[in-house]
Parts: structure tokens; C-alpha cells; sequence
């Protein structure tokens, strides 16, 4: 459910870069504070560019990044940092070595060959154990989310079969032809839009606070 778990929260859009303060450089500054701990631009912007790259877009993942993408990012940062704080807490779900080793591999996948993977990490001042944490967070949320919606996303045969007759006009064919991949979609909306309504749920009493200007745009 990976792939469903980051498009609940769409990244999209890249352009803009970072700009420094008058008199001198800023090294980093603060986004957001999550239950206490804080949360730094470059790591907002790491996290940001390994979604992108999971997602098949390394190219893109190498440009600066815009507020948009930036916000779609802390969204799902704050959500995977609730989640898996709540886990904690009940000393639950822990990852499994061999998913988080097989997101890392899924992860080295997307470039030519390991220098060009290390080359990318140097460029965002990170490293494979740095990356292994982010990739392993993603996981024990995903599983943690799907744990919570992943039955009540689930599409019927009823179901799927009146939506077809609602709009076979539009989709053509029979419905034995397009059932399995009609039952796909359908549940990849439902879960996308139960995992925002999980994500809101969560934030709903946590403590969190935006700092940048585009984090207090998402976090009134």
C-alpha cells in the first residue's frame, strides 16, 4: 500500500530555491515542531526528494523544490512522525527488517548505480543510515495506516458492479471485461481518501506548530 500511502498526499510541483538572510548565510532553519521535536528544513527537503524519487521521478527529485511540493511534503512528515509516535507509545509495529530492506533496495533501484545513489545523498548532506530512517518511518506508518483503513477500503462486488452500470456509457465494454481493474480504482480513491481523513484525525489533537511561512499556511 506504499504507493496509495503517498499519493494520499500529493508532492507534486517543483521550482524555487532557498534564499539566505541579510548579513550572512543560513546554514538551516526550523519548519515545524511535532510533538516537541523539531523539524529542520533539510530535513523536510530530504524527505521531499526520496517521496519523489520512490515515485519514479529522480530527474525531478534533483530540482529545487516550491512551496507546494514543501507542503505536501510536511503533511505527510507530520502525519508519518504522528503515527509512529502513537506506535511507540504502545510499542507497536515495529518495521520488519526485510520491508525496510526491501524499500531500500526499491530505493537504490531508481538510480543508474550505487555511486550515482551516493552522489544523490551527498548533494543533500545525507547518508544510507539517514535514508534508511526515513524509508523505515515510511514503512511503520504505512503499515500502521493500513491497519486502520485498509479493510473499510475495500470495494464489493455489488458495489462495483452499480457503478459500472451507472457509467458503462462512459467506460465501454463488459463488465466482466473491466471488473478487476474498475475494483482497483475503486479502492485506490477510497483508501486515498480515508488515509487523509486518518492523517486529519491524528493531527486533530497533536501538538503541532508551523514555523516557516508555508508551514502556518497549512497549520492555522
Amino acid at each position: 500500500m506504499g504507493g496509495l500511502v503517498l499519493a494520499a498526499l500529493s508532492l507534486g510541483g517543483q521550482a524555487a530555491g532557498q534564499s539566505g538572510a541579510t548579513g550572512g548565510q543560513v546554514i538551516d532553519r526550523v519548519v515545524a515542531v511535532v510533538g516537541g521535536q523539531v523539524l529542520t528544513l533539510s530535513e523536510l527537503s530530504f524527505e521531499a526528494r526520496v517521496a519523489l524519487v520512490l515515485r519514479g521521478g529522480v530527474r525531478a527529485a534533483e530540482a529545487s523544490l516550491d512551496e507546494r511540493t514543501l507542503r505536501g511534503a510536511l503533511d505527510l512528515a507530520i502525519s508519518q512522525r504522528l503515527l509512529v509516535a502513537g506506535a511507540d507509545r504502545l510499542q507497536a509495529f515495529a518495521a520488519e527488517r526485510s520491508e525496510v530492506d526491501a524499500r531500500v533496495k526499491l530505493f537504490r533501484d531508481r538510480f543508474e548505480d550505487e555511486p550515482a545513489l551516493l552522489a544523490f545523498l551527498t548533494r543533500y548532506d545525507a547518508d544510507l543510515d539517514q535514508l534508511t530512517a526515513v524509508l523505515e518511518r515510511g514503512v511503520r506508518a504505512e503499515r500502521i495506516l493500513d491497519s486502520r483503513i485498509r479493510l473499510r477500503a475495500q470495494v464489493g462486488e455489488a458495489e462495483a458492479r452499480r457503478y459500472w452500470e451507472e457509467n458503462k456509457a462512459m467506460m465501454g465494454g463488459s463488465y466482466e471485461g473491466v471488473r478487476e481493474a474498475l475494483k482497483e480504482r475503486l479502492m485506490r480513491e477510497r483508501y486515498g481518501q480515508l488515509a487523509k481523513e486518518e492523517y486529519a484525525r491524528v493531527r486533530k489533537d497533536a501538538r503541532v506548530r508551523g514555523v516557516a511561512p508555508f508551514a502556518r499556511e497549512e497549520q492555522p
